[in-house]
């Protein structure tokens, strides 16, 4: 790494995310539960894989890669999601810290992921190259992003509080920022990845009820953040709305989601 001062963000980040941790454990993380998979089964994470998950939240693709028998470790700036993923996986080295500067060895793994986490650091550049630096050479990395949004029904959901947020910082990345291949395979160039194969995931969001999806969709750091910033009572009613055209006949609802991986090689 450079001499240069790299922006911290667990700190900020942790408490967000942290807030409403058991919640987004039981409702919101499963709905990426198909990415975590297709992930590990692109990277080929089995017994005897040193794997590590940047971003680890509650840790349930840690968990699996852990069932196939992985040497499994795993960062996140929330140590209330933390404190679950290490009741899920009890043997894993789970730490708390900052994904700018990871507290591992040059060439400690085989398989690295980052899920929806590198595009927050306060640095992406400079956290995704330091996954690249903890990854044995010709190991693989793993991004996985939003999809496109045009089209894809969760983007209406996602934006919905948009305007509840406090304004975001001059050039600040949106959410779907990295969604387009070409900017995603340029992000991996720069960390001094090799970009090799671009695949999407569709992880479509599924509620049994209203209170459920409102819980779910409140669980997230951003939205914790909206609620810090304009009341819980206007996210839940502006999600309300926004949910309303995804209600199916027998009241549960089915939003459509998709996740796009570049799977890299350091």
């Amino acid at each position: 790494m450079s001499g240069d001062v790299i922006p911290r963000t667990a700190e900020k980040n942790g408490k967000l995310w942290g807030a409403k941790a058991q919640d987004w454990a039981d409702i919101q993380e499963g709905m990426v539960r198909p990415a975590f998979l297709a992930a590990l089964d692109r990277t080929k994470v089995e017994a005897g894989t040193r794997y590590l998950d940047v971003g680890c939240g509650a840790g349930m693709a840690a968990a699996i890669a852990a069932n196939r028998g992985a040497e499994v470790s795993g960062i996140d700036a929330a140590e209330e999601l933390l404190a679950v993923a290490r009741t899920r996986s009890p043997d894993a080295d789970f730490q708390h810290g900052d994904i700018e500067e990871l507290p591992y060895s040059d060439n400690s793994f085989d398989v690295v992921t980052g899920f929806n986490s590198f595009q927050y650091a306060g640095n992406p550049v400079a956290a995704l190259t330091d996954a690249r630096r903890v990854t044995k050479t010709g190991g693989a990395v793993l991004i996985v992003t939003w999809g496109e949004p045009e089209g894809m029904e969760a983007a209406a959901l996602i934006g919905a509080i948009k305007t509840l947020l406090p304004p975001p910082p001059p050039g600040a990345p949106g959410p779907f920022a990295l969604s387009d291949e070409a900017m995603l395979r340029g992000f991996a160039s720069d960390a001094g990845l090799k970009p090799l194969e671009v695949f999407d995931v569709d992880c479509p969001w599924h509620y049994p009820d209203e209170a459920t999806a409102l819980k779910g969709l409140a669980s997230s750091g951003v939205s914790v953040l909206a609620i810090n910033t304009s009341g819980e009572a206007a996210v839940m009613d502006t999600n309300a709305k926004a949910l309303e055209a995804f209600r199916q006949d027998d009241g549960s609802y089915l939003i459509g989601a998709t996740f796009r991986c570049l799977m890299a090689e350091a």
